[in-house]
């Protein structure tokens, strides 16, 4: 058997070589104190596991590392616990109560498996043969005792299949509630948070219909390789996002003078006023009045005008007017949905502008609509 090294050997490599750097980033020691960043970097590092030894079997380089046959087979059943893991803690910013249960079942597929990882090397080049290369003739071994005795571990993919489905209702269940309760669109929606939560529902639905389609048509594991191409794009599609939201791009130079250079306000200050600024907007609403400002906001907070728009820009990363027309065209999507006879103009009124045109334009800049667009759909 020739090895085989074509482009999706190199594409599953560097698959590998994305999912690693970005698990070393998540799981750094400020990283993963943030649940959803932890249960990322294990993602990240169970799709490189699985890559790793589809990208063995796919090459023929196995045959080197025999001892190495069917070890992702328990890790791969932390993708479905994992990704839940870390939709629920993006929304409710914990993973809830006992999560370590959710890693128990690939716990005891490993215990099952033991069996089979304990063969000498020629059951593990049976194995490797039966999954890769059906018709080859395989070598010579007296088993002791059946080496996959269990119906889970008999029947890895279907099993996994089984998880994926499970966890992708749990996910979907999850999601669906966060929209209703923040009253958002599923297909429309700004928020950051239910963007991304979003993305989780199509993800894992993308990687249970692949490998489902995959195992439907190639007899063992011939098709492995498309399955583990699909999960190198979504390692790429990560990096591309996480350096597309980087500020790197975004650095001051010699010349240019940092805006807040000589500021005395500590990042801990900064967090603790950006988290009093949450609070007064959702509590009080003063955004609503056409009136509002940001000296008045700094005298709401007992903070200076000064440290307000620090906090703001560096922190928010946007600037007063932005933050003030997110709060009130969010207020006003709310009232457009749940007041449906009070007229357009009457809303934008209510939500601080003085005229239609100015509530239209802010509306329309933040939603791609206008306000009766929106309440037409």
């Amino acid at each position: 058997m020739p090895y085989r090294v074509d482009l999706f050997a190199v594409f599953i490599l560097l698959g590998i070589v994305q999912a690693l750097f970005l698990s070393f980033f998540f799981l750094t020691r400020e990283n993963r104190k943030i649940p959803a960043n932890l249960y990322h970097g294990i993602l990240l590092l169970t799709m490189a596991a699985c890559l790793l030894e589809v990208l063995l079997m796919y090459t023929g380089y196995i045959r080197h590392m025999l001892h190495l046959v069917d070890f992702s087979e328990a890790p791969a059943f932390l993708i479905g616990p994992a990704l839940y893991l870390m939709v629920v803690s993006l929304i409710h910013g914990t993973p809830g109560k006992r999560p370590y249960l959710h890693f128990i079942f690939p716990v005891i597929y490993l215990l099952l498996q033991l069996p089979f990882l304990l063969q000498p090397e020629n059951e593990k080049y049976n194995a490797y043969i039966s999954s890769y290369h059906p018709g080859l003739p395989y070598r010579e071994v007296h088993y002791a005792f059946d080496p996959r005795p269990f119906w889970v571990t008999d029947n890895h993919s279907a099993t996994l299949l089984i998880s994926l489905f499970l966890y992708g209702i749990l996910v979907v269940v999850e999601v669906v509630k966060a929209f209703r309760q923040k009253r958002e669109s599923l297909l429309h929606t700004q928020n950051p948070v239910l963007r991304k939560v979003r993305a989780g529902i199509l993800h894992l639905g993308l990687v249970f219909g692949i490998i489902l389609l995959v195992k439907l048509i190639y007899r063992a594991d011939t098709g492995d390789h498309l399955s583990a191409a699909f999960l190198s794009l979504t390692a790429y599609f990560t990096s591309f996002n996480i350096i597309r939201q980087s500020g790197f791009f975004n650095q001051v130079g010699l010349v240019e003078a940092p805006r807040y250079k000589n500021s005395s306000v500590t990042p801990a200050a900064q967090k603790e006023l950006l988290e009093k600024l949450t609070r007064l907007m959702a509590e009080e609403k003063p955004f609503l009045n056409s009136d509002f400002s940001l000296p008045g906001l700094a005298q709401a907070l007992h903070a200076s005008v000064h440290a307000v728009s620090q906090a703001v820009n560096e922190g928010l990363g946007k600037s007063f007017s932005e933050l003030t027309a997110e709060y009130r065209i969010k207020e006003a999507r709310r009232l457009l949905k749940e007041m449906p006879h009070i007229k357009v103009e009457e809303i934008g009124l209510q939500v601080g502008y003085s005229s239609k045109s100015a509530f239209n334009n802010a509306f329309k800049k933040i939603t791609q609509r206008t306000p009766s667009e929106y309440r037409g759909q």
